[in-house]
């Protein structure tokens, strides 16, 4: 993977082959890495991770700038809002 102006993001994790709730959970402890305004991309192919991950954002304060689908993977990127 790498970085492009089509597809800016600060750091990428992998959870492709992991269920509910571990997407979630990675995306959480990512996030720590990721500054305030910075974007965290999350790669996924568990389908219940695309209503998780917009119900993870709207409780944590974050925000989910796109949730997209390429063959079975669901890409997320995140964009930190949430204080430290």
């Amino acid at each position: 993977m790498s970085f492009t102006p089509e597809d800016p993001f600060d750091l990428v994790i992998d959870a492709r082959g992991l269920i509910c709730p571990m997407p979630v959970l990675k995306a959480k402890k990512a996030l720590r890495d990721v500054p305030v305004g910075g974007v965290l991309k999350v790669l996924a192919t568990d389908p219940g991770s695309v209503a998780d991950m917009k119900s993870f954002c709207d409780m944590t304060g974050n925000r989910l700038l796109s949730s997209t689908q390429e063959d079975d993977v669901f890409i997320y990127h995140i964009e930190n809002l949430a204080a430290k």
